[in-house]
């Protein structure tokens, strides 16, 4: 299998428009393609840099032209899970027609998805990159070939990275930037290349807040890589 990363940027794309225009971020934690409607149903938790851009990035998307369904499951401060059905956007029907597949959940911000295909061949996997590049944009972030130990051994270990996943969904926007940030610069290095007060600067906030930010991120990623080391085969 032919596993290749990429960051999308689709023209008629409900969720990139959104976060094109408004501070919230889209995960998809559930999704299913109906073939014959040719429609994507997507169960998605939302998060808004404030309870306003949440309000507001819900309301366009729901008053996008590509937008089928979108429906409020929860709601609570900045964050919200919702329920969505969109049409077939460009990209999507270039990966199905060449017989591609998504091969994990996808995360949109800043007016650029983040997608996991799969392709069984390399040759259909160059083919459809090179029909993407017609009416999208993208970049390919990584391209892995699996064999089949790997595969397997990916199969085994389901559950543990499924975890591993569950935390980093778990993280708020805010501490997703942090400790991206803080391991960008070196923080958790030794010697360390950024230091707290390094970090509030960059973030414009005191270092008793981006410490705070720091402890919960890491508080919350570690419980979960603990949960996975205990159900690693």
């Amino acid at each position: 299998m032919i596993d290749v990363a990429m960051e999308m940027e689709q023209y008629d794309c409900p969720f990139i428009d959104t976060t094109d225009d408004h501070d919230v971020s889209f995960t998809a934690v559930h999704w299913q393609f109906d073939g014959v409607s040719k429609q994507l149903e997507t169960r998605l938790a939302v998060e808004g840099e404030s309870r306003t851009e949440l309000e507001q990035g819900l309301t366009a998307l729901q008053d996008h032209d590509n937008m089928r369904e979108c429906s409020l499951f929860s709601k609570r401060g900045e964050s919200a899970v919702i329920r969505t059905v969109i049409g077939q956007t460009n990209a999507m029907k270039v990966i199905r027609d060449h017989g591609g597949y998504i091969t994990g959940p996808f995360h949109i911000e800043d007016g650029s998805e983040r997608w996991e295909v799969g392709f069984d061949e390399e040759r259909v996997a160059d083919d459809t990159l090179s029909d993407l590049e017609r009416n999208n944009e993208f970049t390919v972030e990584s391209r892995e070939s699996l064999g089949t130990d790997e595969l397997f051994d990916l199969l085994e270990n389901a559950e543990p990275a499924m975890t591993l996943l569950e935390g980093c969904r778990g993280l708020s926007s805010v501490e997703r930037d942090t400790l991206s940030t803080a391991a960008e610069q070196g923080y958790f290095e030794d010697p360390r290349g950024a230091t707290l007060q390094s970090l509030a600067d960059e973030f414009d906030i005191s270092d008793t807040a981006v410490s705070k930010n720091l402890r919960r991120g890491e508080r919350k990623v570690v419980r979960r890589v603990v949960e996975a080391l205990g159900d690693l085969e």
